[in-house]
C-alpha cells in the first residue's frame, strides 16, 4: 500500500540517506543533492506544505521537497513560483513510477495553495511526461536571455504565463558551497566516489542551450 504524506523529523536521516543513494555518482563522482536536503529545510523559502515522502508497506521509499522561485518580465515585475529538487526514489524502487505520482500529488496541493507554475532544471525525458515543457516554449530564460536545455517548465494553471519573456531567479539554498557539502559528506557512511558515463550526459545537459 502506497501512502503520500509530509515528512515529519522523524523522517529526516531516511530522505537524506535515501536522496545520497539515488544521486551518488550520478553527475558527478559522489554527490551534493543530500547536503542541500539537510540545509534546505532551516530555509525561508522551504515550503513545509509541500515537502513529501512516499511510504510503501510502511517504509519510506522517496521524496519531493519545493522551494520559492520567482520570475521577472522584461519590466521588472516579479511573480513567486515554484521549483522542486531534490526528488528521490531509493534506487531498489526507481522506473516504478513513484516520482511520477510524487510529483502528480504535489502539483495538485501545490495549486491549492496558490502557485501556478513550477520551474526545475533536470533531464527532459525523467519529466515531459509529467507536463513539463522546454523553457523557450513559455519564454522562460535565465538572465542574458539563455534558454538551457535543461531548464522545464509546467503551468499548473494554463495561461499562467500569459505568453510574455520571463527571467527566471532560483532560491538562494539552491547555491550549494561545495566545501561544506563534501564535508558533511565525509560525516557519513563511506560510499566509494566513482566516474560513469551518467556523468558526462549531465555535463553535456548542463551546458546545452535551446536557440
Amino acid at each position: 500500500m502506497l501512502i503520500i504524506r509530509n515528512e515529519t523529523e522523524k523522517d529526516y536521516d531516511t530522505v537524506e540517506n535515501i536522496t545520497r543513494e539515488a544521486f551518488y555518482n550520478l553527475y558527478i563522482p559522489g554527490c551534493f543533492e543530500h547536503y542541500l536536503v539537510h540545509t534546505m529545510r532551516s530555509h525561508e523559502d522551504f515550503i513545509k506544505e509541500l515537502d513529501f515522502v512516499a511510504e510503501l508497506d510502511g517504509e519510506v521509499i522517496g521524496n519531493i521537497m519545493y522551494t520559492k522561485a520567482s520570475l521577472t518580465d522584461e519590466t521588472g515585475a516579479g511573480k513567486e513560483i515554484l521549483t522542486f529538487g531534490p526528488i528521490a526514489v531509493r534506487p531498489a524502487y526507481q522506473r516504478r513510477g513513484y516520482g511520477k505520482l510524487l510529483m502528480s500529488h504535489s502539483f495538485e496541493k501545490a495549486l491549492k495553495l496558490g502557485y501556478d507554475v513550477v520551474v526545475i532544471f533536470g533531464s527532459p525525458m525523467n519529466y515531459v511526461s509529467s507536463g513539463f515543457v522546454s523553457c523557450k516554449r513559455y519564454h522562460v530564460c535565465l538572465e542574458g536571455d539563455k534558454y538551457p536545455a535543461p531548464m522545464l517548465v509546467k503551468e499548473l494553471k494554463p495561461g499562467a504565463l500569459d505568453g510574455r519573456k520571463w527571467y527566471y531567479h532560483d532560491s538562494p539554498v539552491m547555491t550549494v558551497n561545495e566545501e561544506e557539502a563534501a564535508a558533511y559528506d565525509d560525516t557519513l557512511e563511506k560510499l566509494e566516489k566513482k566516474r560513469q558515463p551518467s556523468q558526462e550526459e549531465f555535463y553535456i545537459m548542463s551546458h546545452s542551450f535551446v536557440e
